[in-house]
């Protein structure tokens, strides 16, 4: 019988072919929409992720100050010596290594090519507790580090705006007013979270940049990177203690620095657009019911259209479970229809999308299921009114009918 009721039903979608198209049209619009926002949100959720973890792993972002970003005060606050960085190192358990830093947006040239880049003094840590791997050369070894030797290792940007697509490894540039041999290339990163390119930078000895450079000795960043399986919140603790005592701050005073956890603002904006994705698949949920309150419109047409069919059927001894069940088929398979062509079309929009966002693609198989399975319940819903109303026709009545 089911069969028997199926292929009725598919054969009075057939007969209307325009009308079923704009019936299903309002639920692939509506499943497409669903699946496409989850999954550029959970596509823009990992891009956040991932532009976090390569700023390092387990970061710990140690700044003078008491905010970050515009119009922070770290003018008024000391800046961080050496000394600081090596008590960290000796005093407190759980670091896999940490990196003083200290940047100047500065003017290099090579030949006839010039560009304005951020120099970064640091010791050799810097390139582990960031994540960094060279695409040729070397880092600077302990000896240079130690004498304030003019060595640097470059980004993929300053090559390419000094070099071209020239290997710089074995080259001279020269930084403000002085020389420097370039002895490695790093491995390109691309943008960081903030939109910083994070490959438009050159790297120095700590004492380099301090003597020819910024003429003093100050720290103006500590890098800690935190050994795995250690909690970040503990060293976070520990660190700002250590500093609390080093700084002479007092129980009554406020801290004159701030230590920053990467992981908590890689899950403080991962959490903020797994909202807004939740908001946006809500939004575009509701096209999925617009689309089933379109289906039982059509059903209402079509029941009004077949009274005297239904009539004729009920006559000729079909039970009124036999007839609800062919106009509930006929809502189901036009819901169900409109759920994998929106599935079809939210695939092919999604990768498209991420593309043109640049940020992956990621299957979602649950949110596919969920969005036909759900097509599926709103043809059950706003079919069965129709189906119900067809099934307890008066024979009679509908005989009669025009």
């Amino acid at each position: 019988m089911f069969w028997n009721t199926l292929a009725l039903a598919i054969k009075e979608i057939r007969r209307n072919l325009m009308r079923s198209f704009l019936t299903v049209l309002g639920i692939l619009i509506g499943v497409a929409a669903v699946i496409t926002m989850v999954t550029l949100g959970n596509g823009a959720t990992a891009a956040v992720s991932e532009r976090i973890a390569s700023l390092g792993s387990n970061l710990l972002m140690v700044r003078p100050g008491q905010r970050l970003g515009p119009g922070r005060d770290s003018a008024g606050a000391p800046p961080f010596k050496l000394a600081d960085a090596q008590a960290i190192e000796n005093q407190i358990g759980g670091i896999k290594a940490i990196a003083p830093t200290v940047s100047r947006t500065i003017t290099v040239v090579h030949l006839a090519n010039n560009w304005s880049t951020s120099v970064v003094g640091t010791t050799r840590d810097y390139f582990t507790v960031g994540n960094w791997r060279l695409a040729a050369g070397r880092v600077f070894n302990e000896a240079e580090q130690r004498s304030g030797k003019a060595v640097c290792v470059v980004g993929q940007t300053v090559r390419a705006n000094l070099f071209g697509s020239e290997n710089p490894v074995g080259s001279t540039i020269r930084v403000g007013r002085f020389t420097c041999e370039v002895i490695g290339l790093l491995v390109s990163k691309g943008q960081a979270s903030m939109g910083m390119d994070q490959d438009d930078t050159i790297v120095m000895p700590l004492r380099t940049v301090q003597r020819r450079i910024t003429g003093n000795q100050d720290v103006r960043m500590l890098l800690v990177s935190v050994s795995d399986g250690t909690p970040t919140s503990v060293v976070r603790r520990n660190i700002e203690s250590l500093l609390r005592e080093r700084r002479h701050i007092t129980a009554s005073e406020d801290d004159n620095f701030n230590v920053l956890d990467t992981r908590e603002i890689a899950d403080t904006l991962s959490g903020t657009t797994q909202v807004l994705t939740l908001l946006l698949g809500a939004v575009a949920a509701v096209s999925l019911l617009v689309g089933g309150v379109g289906i039982m419109n059509i059903m209402l047409v079509s029941v009004t259209e077949r009274t005297r069919e239904i009539g004729i059927r009920l006559a000729i001894g079909a039970l009124e479970r036999e007839v609800m069940l062919q106009f509930l088929i006929e809502a189901v398979v036009l819901s169900t229809l409109g759920g994998l062509a929106g599935v079809l079309l939210a695939t092919v929009g999604s990768i498209v999308l991420t593309r043109v966002m640049e940020v992956p693609y990621l299957f979602n198989a649950t949110i596919n299921i969920l969005a036909c399975a759900f097509s599926a319940a709103i043809g059950v819903i706003f079919g069965y009114f129709p189906a119900r109303r067809a099934a307890r026709l008066d024979p009679i009545v509908a005989l009669r009918h025009e």
